[in-house]
């Protein structure tokens, strides 16, 4: 299919929300030693503070051990025998025995609520035979994602120099856990009760902070108090790392509320079509829509521009799905984002093949522009 001589048009959406921008530095003071707030979709830093300096993470690992389970594992349902040195590891438990028989959905509860050493050891040992083996596979997992700043030597999170993550790190690895649904049903359950015993989740932003819908806390002397959590309001999801933070609930309920109030996130093609001509077809024109959205996040005061690249007219036979263009999206002048346009529906040729007087004078003005 031949397309005539591209153009390039300009949407101007000038996007002028009503409350006032805030300036970065109105973010509010935070009591962590390393920090950040991340925007989900787009990956966006809203806010750090030695984000990438290396620190102990504690009980945080488990996000990753959770995340390597969940890709490990079919059957989720499966049940393992607890050996006795699983239940050996110090620190916080699930108070698993040996012999005792339950599944690995049961000991992910148990890992992400009670934070429990022993389900972190009993995952780790039941996925890969060893813990050395299942860390091989975090370290793997870590690299996977960019985190060229992590490194782990046990699947609890128990103090080891070798054991490090960095801020930033933590928000990658949480990002790409709570993509996963199982992940997300069991980090944002407030309590369960497994056997004889009821966990109530460490987290209480899940019911303290608005959105609130996932996280994991961790705390060792060496590390201090260490927290992940993510937060969904208005559509909008933010991933929250502080390490070694010491009023860390007030902490990241205080950058929620601030990122909420001074940021938004939305589908800026939403609303919008778009139309070619055809030449040669059933039909005279064809829809155009954006393969999928194209979220800008910005803050309340910024503008908003949307750049399309379209055919000025197209030859039939024109196939649903197929290419059309590209939007693209800019926040004052900066490239923010991209996306494909399509056509939206099927246009086939005419019976007649040859071209009608007034559809050569179009191609003929098409050919010349």
């Amino acid at each position: 299919m031949k397309c005539g001589t591209a153009v390039v048009l300009m949407i101007a959406f000038m996007i002028l929300l009503a409350a006032p921008a805030l300036a970065i530095d109105t973010a509010p003071d935070i009591s962590a030693q390393a920090a950040i707030l991340v925007e989900a979709d787009t990956g966006t830093v809203l806010f750090e503070q030695n984000a990438d300096e290396r620190r102990l993470i504690a009980s945080t690992t488990k996000i990753m051990t959770a995340l390597v389970v969940l890709e490990q594992w079919d059957d989720l349902d499966a049940a393992v025998t607890v050996e006795e040195a699983w239940t050996e590891v110090e620190g916080s438990s699930m108070y698993l025995t040996a012999g005792q028989e339950i599944t690995i959905r049961e000991l992910l509860y148990g890992l992400l609520l009670a934070s429990g050493n022993d389900a972190a050891t009993a995952l780790a040992c039941a996925t890969s035979g060893s813990e050395e083996a299942f860390v091989d596979l975090m370290n793997e997992k870590a690299a996977a994602l960019g985190c060229d700043n992590t490194h782990f030597t046990n699947p609890h999170g128990l103090n080891d120099d070798g054991h490090y993550s960095t801020a930033r790190d933590l928000a990658t690895i949480m990002m790409a856990a709570i993509e996963n649904e199982t992940f997300c049903d069991i980090t944002g359950t407030v309590s369960i009760t497994i056997g004889k015993n009821t966990f109530t989740n460490h987290n209480r932003l899940l019911w303290e902070c608005e959105g609130v819908f996932g996280g994991k806390t961790g705390y060792t002397q060496a590390a201090g108090r260490t927290l992940v959590t993510c937060c969904q309001r208005d559509g909008m999801t933010l991933v929250c790392v502080t390490l070694k933070d010491p009023d860390d609930w007030n902490d990241h309920t205080a950058l929620y509320d601030w990122a909420y109030g001074d940021y938004t996130n939305s589908d800026v093609l939403a609303e919008v079509a778009w139309t070619v001509p055809v030449i040669g077809g059933e039909a005279e024109e064809v829809s155009v829509t954006a393969a999928g959205p194209l979220y800008v996040l910005r803050t309340v005061e910024q503008d908003v521009t949307v750049q399309y690249t379209l055919p000025t007219f197209v030859y039939a036979q024109v196939e649903a799905g197929q290419t059309a263009g590209q939007a693209v999206a800019y926040v004052d002048g900066q490239e923010v984002g991209t996306v494909e346009l399509i056509y939206s529906e099927s246009v086939a040729k005419t019976e007649e093949q040859s071209l009608t007087l007034w559809e050569k004078i179009k191609t003929k003005i098409a050919s010349a522009s």
